[in-house]
């Protein structure tokens, strides 16, 4: 849309770029940011930073997905354990002893946890993680407001209530309190900007490198998200050319050629990477659950999320998969709004690619049988169609949906900026009707801070570096239970807050089911201690101990090489404690917690 208000057929390109000269376009880009931007950016952060506040200052607490966040602290301080280190970043033999993890083969997120390592090694993995919470909240909402204003709107407002939607619509907090992968979408715009520029074939190689930097270190960030990113702009890029034939042809060469020069970039820096992921140590074959149970709820697309001033988290909790997964719950109105915003707008290409790329992914995030209300019913959704493809069958179902909020995004931003332009034009009464509905679509959405759960301190003994005494070189610290496959680890915790002082066995990640066996599974596989301490710190029954326990005991500490057992408080601590002194015999209370020095049994 430029300056005349005449609607161009590549709604791509910069605002006024056909009006503007080549020395002018290059002026702006190179201006210092205006006051009004520098506000609407630290409205976003200040936003993020409200979201994340029940967890500043707070070591007890975690956001309520807790396995999740000790997952993502572990992997923030492995990547400053490795900046400082010097150490490869795509492994670590710090967990799962003896056996090691592949990072690249798990969400490592090193394109967050190495520019945060200032702040890992200062102020610790939780800080770290928080901070990162809100450099995604704030940094996607940043990204995409500069996408819309430089290249879709002339309205500022406009620009941050797209870019406010973007970043934080309500599957945007629900994904950012437990999955940074998902939730670092900053570079989706720039990704975007670099595939889809308004010239023909203008600048190919540099766009092209930019491009193929951009994808490798969304790579870093999340291969998932970059699956999604993918498989959106080619829905997107077909739609825009039903809707514009001839525009399609003038602007396919350059699209091709930035894409080919960007692959090409992307593979010769992520081959390493990518090979040590798919067939380095620690490699594993499929995924450890069905990727098809994670479905959204037709319902949920006009419900509001537990996460808003209005939502009813026990309604949302039937037509989600999980908290983690609300990635709809847009609310009536805006739904509404959207639709009305693309009628409005339909003769553009961008709205009509927009709204079918929308409604394409909607789609697809049902599932297959779709559910209504909780309720399965006979219908089998589009997913049903590429469940079976390769990469897209290890894909959530429910996440298709997160490509619908810079759908919504956009489509209420060109609306907004519409309606700007013709502001001094329109009655007071058509102002009035447009700021209420602008409002009763946005404002139901409006976020409340992240919920929290309380955890258990980690003991003295473990944080305050007592443990050096007794733990020699090329031994391990066992926490008690030594989960192999729960998120609430209590090794994996531990090790993030000490910023992986120590080696320790079990832990939570995806691995293989054996060295012969590359089947996926959760954590390394169950040793008979392991799963006989976690069935008591699960159910709190005692079970009857006998020799051959107490020598299968003996058996497992030397396979994870084991120095000393160590027990913090537990939810059934008295029954774990009583399990393990009749396998080892009676503990030392030490600065908060009880310890098994086990040298001497294991040798």
């Amino acid at each position: 849309m430029g300056r005349t208000g005449v609607d161009r057929p590549d709604g791509l390109m910069p605002v006024g770029t056909a009006e503007r000269p080549v020395q002018a376009t290059t002026r702006r880009r190179l201006r210092v940011p205006r006051t009004p931007d520098v506000a609407v950016v630290v409205g976003y952060l200040a936003l993020a930073a409200w979201l994340t506040s029940r967890q500043w200052g707070r070591p007890d607490r975690l956001f309520h997905q807790a396995g999740d966040q000790i997952l993502f602290e572990w992997m923030l301080a492995r990547a400053a354990r490795a900046v400082t280190g010097i150490e490869s970043p795509l492994w670590s033999d710090a967990l799962n002893a003896p056996g090691g993890v592949n990072l690249m083969a798990n969400t490592s997120v090193l394109g967050l946890g190495v520019p945060l390592t200032p702040v890992t090694l200062l102020f610790g993995s939780q800080t770290a993680f928080v901070v990162a919470v809100v450099g995604c909240l704030a940094g996607t909402a940043t990204a995409w407001y500069v996408l819309l204003r430089r290249r879709l709107v002339r309205s500022r407002a406009a620009a941050a209530i797209g870019g406010l939607i973007c970043g934080f619509a309500p599957g945007m907090v629900a994904q950012a309190g437990a999955h940074l992968h998902m939730a670092a979408q900053f570079l989706v715009p720039v990704i975007l900007a670099l595939v889809f520029r308004g010239e023909p074939a203008g600048r190919v190689w540099r766009y092209g490198l930019l491009l193929g930097l951009a994808v490798t270190y969304q790579v870093f960030l999340g291969e998932e998200l970059l699956l999604f990113v993918a498989l959106a702009a080619g829905v997107f890029a077909l739609g825009y050319a039903l809707a514009d034939r001839a525009a399609a042809r003038r602007l396919a060469p350059g699209l091709a050629a930035r894409i080919g020069i960007g692959a090409v970039v992307a593979a010769a820096l992520l081959a390493y990477p990518l090979w040590f992921q798919f067939f380095g140590p620690g490699h594993y074959r499929g995924m450890p659950f069905h990727a098809h149970a994670y479905q959204l709820d037709a319902a949920s697309f006009p419900a509001l999320a537990r996460q808003t001033f209005l939502g009813d988290g026990r309604s949302s909790a039937l037509l989600a998969p999980n908290p983690t997964e609300e990635n709809s719950f847009f609310g009536p109105v805006l739904l509404v709004l959207a639709v009305l915003a693309t009628a409005w707008l339909w003769r553009r290409p961008l709205v009509r690619a927009l709204a079918g790329c929308g409604v394409v992914f909607a789609l697809l995030s049902l599932g297959t049988p779709v559910r209504l209300d909780a309720e399965v019913t006979e219908l089998a959704g589009p997913y049903r169609l590429i469940s079976g493809l390769p990469l897209l069958d290890h894909v959530v179902p429910a996440r298709f949906a997160l490509v619908c909020v810079p759908v919504l995004g956009m489509l209420v931003a060109l609306a907004a900026d519409r309606v700007a332009r013709q502001w001094a034009s329109t009655r007071s009464a058509v102002r009035l009707l447009w700021v209420g509905a602008l409002a009763a679509a946005v404002l139901p959405l409006t976020p409340t801070p992240i919920r929290t759960v309380p955890i258990w301190p980690v003991p003295g003994f473990v944080a305050d570096g007592t443990w050096r005494a007794y733990v020699p070189a090329g031994r391990t610290l066992v926490a008690v239970p030594p989960v192999t496959n729960h998120g609430r680890s209590p090794a994996m915790l531990w090790s993030a807050r000490t910023g992986l002082a120590f080696t320790a066995p079990g832990g939570f990640f995806i691995g293989p089911k054996a060295a012969d066996d590359p089947t996926a599974r959760w954590g390394a596989p169950d040793r008979p201690t392991s799963a006989l301490l976690r069935r008591v710190a699960d159910t709190g029954e005692l079970p009857s101990i006998t020799d051959a326990d107490r020598r299968q005991a003996v058996a497992d500490l030397r396979h994870w090489r084991a120095a000393v057992v160590v027990q913090g408080e537990l939810r059934h601590g008295d029954p774990v404690r009583r399990t393990v002194e009749a396998l080892l015999g009676p503990p030392r209370p030490i600065d908060g917690a009880l310890v098994w020095d086990v040298r001497p049994l294991v040798g």
